[in-house]
């Protein structure tokens, strides 16, 4: 059988963080029932088209799930569980903010056959958590981390942020060193962007904040690399560290460019040779149960989906071998990127290992984004 990924989308939250830009919603527990009503319902009515496939990886994310009843998040769990092949092993993430989780639904999660809890922490330091518009503390964190060990979780991810809003490098050493006390699995580690539209610009705009530094931003970039590797935590893509064994599967799914499917609010598929998304208007899904939500369909070129597999695959930190495109394209990396490769090899931005494998150098991953625009 095939192999698929499932993605669902909880567009849930307390209160909306400062920096997100994500499509998401504070305090609209008045439409939770409607709106899980119409992604069940989406769930099943899709199951028709994925017959001849085997689901390795499904993660709930969001917005916050964890901020649902617990009974909406089994619904979901047992529609998907019921209408698909699930292999026996598959990851199964469910994303959630401290400060939402209790004992009840840790245990109600891992109950369900969900085995890997990411938590969005960010910071350790409390004033820094109420300057992004968090609404947990470090207590709250290392209370609900206790508790999903005591349930049994034992893949758990922390996402930590650096170049914060007048954070030093001091400030980030001890939020490195608090969370890798704890001895999570995986640990993504993101630099904030400060995105248009967001609360957070306008209190930059305004003065009420000073940017970070673009030499200190790069400094906390390397000072994580370091301490993370010093507790044995490998990175295994730009801003991804694990443990051996692991990784995230349902991401590399993303950067190998593989198929999967979305369910709910403005979610995305590649699925069956076409990219496509759901609608993005909260009340029009509901009014449309989860049923013909799905715009924007496109049948990528051969062209595209060569230079997606190349810019993707260059994320991850054993990068793109020839072998992979000449599975996946019947050609050679180094007969359709000639010119680039050899580019960015003067450049000392790729390299080029024995087995050849295109990987970034540590120069090209700190400009990682001049590499990829080569490939588009």
């Amino acid at each position: 059988m095939k192999e698929l990924s499932i993605y669902i989308h909880i567009p849930f939250c307390v209160q909306k963080c400062f920096y997100c830009d994500f499509l998401s919603f504070g305090n609209r527990n008045d439409i939770f029932e409607n709106y899980i009503n119409a992604l069940v319902n989406e769930i099943k009515f899709y199951k028709k088209d994925c017959k001849e496939y085997i689901v390795k990886t499904i993660f709930i994310g969001g917005g916050t799930p964890s901020c649902l009843e617990n009974e909406h998040i089994k619904r979901v769990c047992e529609a998907v569980f019921e209408n698909y092949n699930i292999c026996k092993n598959a990851e199964i993430t469910i994303e959630s903010n401290p400060g939402t989780l209790d004992y009840e639904k840790l245990n109600s999660y891992y109950k369900l056959g969900i085995n890997r809890l990411s938590m969005g922490l960010q910071s350790a330091d409390d004033k820094m958590l109420k300057r992004i518009g968090r609404i947990h503390s470090f207590s709250d964190f290392k209370n609900n981390f206790i508790l999903a060990r005591e349930v049994g979780f034992s893949n758990i991810n922390v996402d930590i942020m650096s170049s914060l809003p007048e954070q030093d490098m001091n400030n980030l050493i001890e939020t490195l060193e608090k969370v890798t006390d704890f001895s999570p699995e995986h640990i993504s580690a993101y630099s904030l962007i400060i995105e248009d539209g967001t609360k957070i610009k306008k209190m930059y705009d305004e003065g009420i904040y000073t940017p970070i530094d673009d030499d200190l931003d790069r400094e906390m970039y390397y000072k994580t690399n370091e301490i993370l590797k010093s507790k044995g935590y490998n990175r295994y893509e730009i801003s991804n560290y694990a443990k051996d064994g692991f990784e995230c599967k349902h991401n590399i799914v993303y950067w190998e460019c593989r198929e999967y499917l979305g369910f709910g609010l403005a979610a995305h598929s590649d699925f069956k040779g076409k990219r496509f998304n759901n609608i993005l208007d909260i009340e029009k899904y509901i009014s449309k149960n989860g049923i013909n939500i799905r715009e924007n369909i496109i049948d990528y070129s051969k062209k595209d989906r060569e230079s997606e597999f190349m810019f993707m695959g260059l994320r991850m930190t054993k990068g793109v071998s020839d072998k992979a495109f000449k599975n996946r394209f019947k050609e050679s990396i180094f007969d359709i990127y000639r010119d680039e490769i050899k580019e960015l090899s003067l450049e000392n931005l790729i390299e080029i290992t024995g087995n050849d494998t295109i990987k970034l150098t540590d120069r090209g991953i700190d400009i990682s984004n001049t590499v990829f625009l080569k490939f588009l």
